[in-house]
């Protein structure tokens, strides 16, 4: 008798303890999912407001087609993403098409001047600073949950629960260019 009560008392211990294991995981998991809906909503806006920025340079910069089509490109590929990676991937081309936006613009010191440009050049940036705050907690809440996958005996039962290290939001720099200082003129 004493050991079936033995026994029990056993699995009502490992009972608690998976399920606070799995209970912690899920937690994770949402925490991470809600990192990336911040993300997500400061890039909703960043395609909001790149069509306004391409109007008001195209005026200026009608010869830029290429550049002007990527933006445009790049905008309406990250509008159709559904999932983490392929927003993820798609805020990468964005970027990108956004910088070689940014490189053409230099030439247009008039364009710079322009007031509603400017107002625009400021919104951008300051998403752009947002984005990179939720990118820091995405990917904090991202470590958050790897660990809790990883670690022991939580990787056990995060494999039998099909929960699997999940991937940072990386930058789009390389590497190479992220070491190199920036050239500063006068």
């Amino acid at each position: 008798m004493a050991i079936a009560l033995a026994a029990v008392g056993v699995i009502v211990v490992l009972v608690i303890i998976v399920a606070g294991i799995y209970n912690g995981l899920v937690k994770l998991r949402n925490n991470r999912e809600n990192a990336f809906a911040n993300i997500d909503v400061q890039l909703k806006q960043r395609y909001d407001l790149v069509p306004q920025l391409v109007s008001s340079v195209k005026g200026y910069a009608s010869h830029e087609k290429e550049t002007l089509e990527k933006v445009i490109a790049a905008r309406n590929s990250a509008m159709s993403a559904s999932t983490i990676d392929e927003k993820v991937a798609a805020d990468k081309a964005m970027s990108g098409a956004l910088a070689g936006l940014k490189v053409t613009l230099e030439a247009y010191p008039e364009l710079k001047a322009n007031t509603n440009f400017l107002q625009l050049q400021n919104e951008l940036s300051d998403i752009e600073n947002k984005l990179a705050a939720a990118r820091r907690f995405f990917n904090s809440a991202t470590k958050e949950f790897n660990n809790a996958c990883e670690v022991f005996p939580n990787n056990i039962f995060a494999g039998m629960f099909g929960f699997r290290r999940a991937a940072m939001y990386e930058v789009t720099e390389s590497r190479d260019t992220l070491n190199k200082a920036p050239e500063v003129k006068f």
